[in-house]
C-alpha cells in the first residue's frame, strides 16, 4: 500500500530525516510517535505528497509519485489520499454536508453524486441531523467527524491524521479513535496517524518511532530525551 525508501529532507543545515524505510500494508492503522522536532509531520507532509523528499521514493497504492509533477500530484493526492488535521481544518463559511463535498467537486464528480455520497457518509458518522450547520454550530467532536467525512468522500487509498485528537476533550477523543477503527473493520481502511497521544498508539496495529530523523528498531527501548 505504502512503500517508502530511503526518505531524506533537510530545511537549510538541518537533515530533519536520515533516510527513512518504510512499508504499510493495507488495512493497517499505524501509529507514528516520536519526541518533538522528531521528524514525524515532515514524513506525513512527504507521504501525503504535500512536500517533496530531497531523495529516495514514495510509493502509494501501487504508483510511484516520487517525479510527477504539481498538478499529477495534485490530481493523485485528491484520488487516493484523505487528510485529518488536529483542527479540523473547516472552511467557516460552508455548512458540514458543503466541507464533505469540496474533494468530490475538485475531482469533478456532480452534484448529485457528490450529495448522495456525502449524507451516506453523514449516517455513518451520525451526524445527519447536523448537515445544514455551519463549523461555529458544531461541538468539536463534530468538526472533527466532519473532517473525516470530509477524508472520505472520494474513497482514498488512505488517511493520514497530523494529531487527529489533540484538541479533543477525553470522550470525543475516544470516540473518535474507535471510529478509525470501525472504518478499517468495515471498509479496509488504512490509517497513518501521527500522534502525541499514547492511549491511541497502544491501540494501533503497529506504532513506528521516530526519532533523530530515523526509526528505531522495535526492540530498542524508548528512554527518555534529558531535559
Amino acid at each position: 500500500m505504502i512503500t517508502t525508501k530511503n526518505i531524506t529532507k533537510s530545511f537549510g543545515s538541518l537533515q530533519v530525516l536520515k533516510g527513512i524505510d518504510l512499508h504499510i500494508d493495507k488495512g493497517e492503522v499505524v501509529s507514528i510517535v516520536g519526541p518533538s522536532g522528531a521528524g514525524k509531520t515532515t514524513l506525513l507532509q512527504i507521504i501525503g505528497t504535500l512536500d517533496r523528499p530531497d531523495s529516495g521514493s514514495v510509493c502509494i497504492d501501487g504508483k510511484d509519485t516520487t517525479n510527477l509533477s504539481q498538478k499529477a500530484l495534485a490530481n493523485f493526492r485528491n484520488a487516493h489520499i484523505g487528510f485529518v488535521f488536529q483542527f479540523h481544518q473547516l472552511l467557516p463559511e460552508f455548512t458540514a454536508i458543503e466541507n464533505i463535498m469540496i474533494p468530490a467537486y475538485i475531482a469533478g464528480r456532480s452534484q448529485k453524486e457528490a450529495k448522495a455520497r456525502a449524507n451516506d457518509l453523514l449516517v455513518f458518522m451520525g451526524l445527519t441531523d447536523r448537515a445544514s450547520h455551519k463549523p461555529a454550530e458544531l461541538s468539536g467532536g463534530e468538526k472533527q467527524r466532519v473532517a473525516v467525512a470530509r477524508a472520505l468522500i472520494n474513497n482514498p487509498a488512505v488517511i493520514l491524521a497530523d494529531e487527529p485528537s489533540g484538541s479533543l476533550d477525553t470522550k470525543n477523543k475516544s470516540e473518535l479513535h474507535q471510529l478509525f477503527f470501525d472504518l478499517r473493520d468495515k471498509f479496509g481502511q488504512t490509517f497513518v496517524i501521527v500522534t502525541h497521544d499514547e492511549q491511541l498508539a497502544t491501540l494501533t496495529d503497529r506504532t513506528i518511532h521516530l526519532r533523530d530523523g530515523l526509526i528505531l528498531p522495535q526492540e530498542t527501548p524508548l528512554v527518555p530525551l534529558a531535559p
